[in-house]
């Protein structure tokens, strides 16, 4: 069943790629996309609509949703909370604190930027919102006085995470236009991802993510409870931080990059344990496809819903997830 599993989400994926680069304003066979997917790959010439406007599109919906759907993963193995996602300890406010601060210092946007800050924000937007993804939750741990007191660093995390959403607020009310520009971040956009977007996003998940693939056997143990994990010869301490750590980077390169995207991290993790089981060596890898099939097939609907304008992928997925996660909630009471 496991192998089936896997060749089930191999297929998903590239079938998934090849409905990414199809659809769109112009639409392309199956056979012209790949032939043109094979012809850049052997040299022979590039389609510029497939490898400069769709495939780095599809491509960073397929990171995106890996880098969320593995630290939902980390996430619910490391609080042993079925219904933890990547943003618990507070990353999504830290991010769009730090992009409507970037916004803030930009100065006044004028009227003709406010109607094009959905194609493309300021450079410095990426960078404050990654600082503030990744400064919410080192405030989080410090609050709540370590990464062993998992109680805390949740009870941390949404004090954090509201004080951040209350700073935003009022940064937004300081100019109307402002408005649109956070609007526009805080529910995700894949639409104008360049190949510069994909190679930056890719080195952070290659540092933040490969690692992280390791300690399967580690969030294991954690399963166990803490005092269980310890006589079996676990750091505890350090073992959380570097998850923490590595969750951490991963979100906030990817909130960086596109936005706000929810309940990827929480959808994929209970989906993918219906096909791989509970074991997180396995479970890790699958939930990094399982985010990039959901992400991908996620912004096709936010292209074709409502043709020919398009939907904030961001909307899409919570469209999903709302009910899922209602699900889950009587699935807990019961």
């Amino acid at each position: 069943m496991r192998a089936l599993g896997w060749l089930l989400l191999l297929g998903a994926l590239a079938l998934a790629v090849v409905l990414g680069v199809m659809v769109g304003a112009v639409p392309l066979s199956g056979g012209r996309v790949v032939a043109a997917l094979w012809d850049g790959l052997s040299g022979q010439g590039y389609d510029p609509i497939v490898w400069q406007i769709r495939l780095p599109r599809v491509l960073m919906a397929v990171l995106v949703g890996a880098a969320l759907g593995t630290a939902g993963a980390v996430y619910q193995g490391l609080f042993r909370n079925p219904l933890a996602d990547p943003y618990l300890m507070g990353a999504a406010s830290g991010a769009a604190f730090g992009a409507t601060l970037a916004l803030s210092l930009a100065g006044s946007l004028s009227g003709a930027y406010a109607h094009t800050v959905a194609e493309r924000w300021p450079a410095s937007v990426p960078l404050f919102a990654f600082a503030g993804a990744v400064g919410a939750v080192v405030l989080a741990v410090v609050l709540a006085g370590g990464v062993a007191r998992r109680y805390n660093l949740i009870l941390a995390g949404v004090v954090v995470g509201s004080v951040l959403t209350g700073l935003t607020t009022y940064l937004m009310m300081q100019d109307a236009d402002r408005v649109r520009a956070v609007f526009s971040y805080t529910l995700g956009n894949l639409a104008f991802s360049g190949w510069s977007d994909v190679r930056r996003l890719a080195l952070y998940l290659l540092a933040a993510l490969l690692p992280l693939f390791f300690f399967g056997r580690a969030l294991n143990a954690l399963q166990l409870g803490d005092a269980v994990a310890h006589t079996l010869g676990l750091p505890l301490a350090a073992v959380k931080a570097f998850l923490i750590l590595g969750a951490t980077l991963a979100t906030a390169a990817a909130v960086a990059q596109v936005g706000i995207i929810g309940f990827v991290g929480l959808i994929v993790p209970h989906t993918m344990r219906r096909l791989v089981g509970e074991d997180y060596r396995a479970l890790l890898p699958a939930s990094a496809l399982g985010g990039a099939v959901l992400l991908v097939l996620a912004d096709l609907l936010a292209r074709v819903l409502v043709r020919p304008a398009e939907l904030p992928v961001g909307v899409v997925t919570t469209m999903l997830g709302g009910p899922f996660f209602l699900y889950l909630l009587r699935r807990q009471r019961a």
